[in-house]
């Protein structure tokens, strides 16, 4: 009888390097909390952002959290990107969702993994809505869950780059 000697798979190490995410908040987003609170419910844009920060801590993320109501900005965001370092995108365009090619460009051209989010269940919304423009150039979309699509879309970020 012969025997192999079959390789074990190597363990692999525990990484512990930091992975750099970029969130974007698109237009209207600093109103969170006064605006629309049937629809957006009452929380604030602060308080999102704090509780994304307290979840990337756990998942050994850092963050740079940027929010603007100017396309342009948002764009120019995603271009420097990768010069930063980012490794994914977690991004709500908010109204920009619907009408941006230049932010779908713009992530077309960065090629980095991006995860679309919303508070709202934009498919049970105006038929307008129902449109993305961003969701065919990301990895991802969640939508309806308030403020815990932003933390889902977090850790489906780094699972999908880790």
């Amino acid at each position: 009888m012969r025997r192999y000697n079959v390789p074990m798979p190597k363990k692999k190490k525990s990484s512990s390097k930091v992975i750099k995410l970029l969130v974007l908040h698109g237009p209207n987003l600093n109103m969170l909390g006064k605006r629309e609170k049937n629809v957006y419910g009452k929380i604030s844009l602060e308080k999102i952002n704090n509780e994304l920060k307290n979840e990337a801590k756990k998942i050994n993320a850092e963050l740079e959290i940027k929010q603007s109501n100017i396309e342009g900005e948002l764009v120019n965001f995603i271009q420097k990107a990768s010069k930063n370092g980012i490794k994914g995108i977690l991004i709500n365009p908010a109204a920009y969702t619907h009408t941006s090619v230049a932010i779908r460009d713009a992530l077309l051209a960065v090629k980095i993994p991006t995860v679309e989010v919303h508070l709202s269940n934009i498919y049970s919304r105006e038929e307008f809505r129902h449109k993305s423009l961003i969701a065919p150039v990301a990895v991802g979309q969640i939508t309806g869950f308030g403020k815990e699509s932003y933390l889902l879309g977090l850790k489906a970020l780094v699972t999908k780059i880790s």
